[in-house]
């Protein structure tokens, strides 16, 4: 089992002085890995990433709300084509201080839920 990346510090989340385990066999840190990697900057996997980096360039905050969800949503999509989730739901919240939060809920192939936050960076 993969140790857990918090998407919050981007770094593993210790427990007791060693990393903790993704409480999702591997699906969280595969969520938050396609979020934070810019779309084809992958050398193993061009079609690897999101596009939410482009979004510090957006001032428009109803545009940047709808592009936010669709990215993350097209970001997300091979977790549930290959079969690791069977459900995935992004919800946008508002713009504070130069973040807009991604609310993030997966269900594994198996039904159990997952939620987490995660931040991407605007004007």
């Amino acid at each position: 089992m993969d140790a857990f990346i918090d998407p919050l510090t981007r770094d593993y989340m210790p427990v007791n002085g060693s990393p903790a385990r993704d409480p999702a066999g591997g699906l969280a840190n595969a969520c938050y890995l396609r979020l934070s990697t810019p779309l084809g900057s992958w050398w193993a996997d061009k079609t690897f990433g999101s596009r939410l980096h482009e979004l510090r360039r957006v001032k428009d905050l109803s545009r940047m709300q709808r592009l936010a969800k669709q990215y993350a949503e097209q970001a997300l999509a091979p977790v549930l084509d290959d079969g690791r989730a069977s459900s995935i739901t992004v919800s946008v919240g508002h713009p504070q201080k130069g973040q807009l939060w991604l609310a993030i809920e997966v269900s594994d192939a198996g039904g159990n839920p997952l939620s987490f936050k995660y931040p991407v960076q605007v004007i």
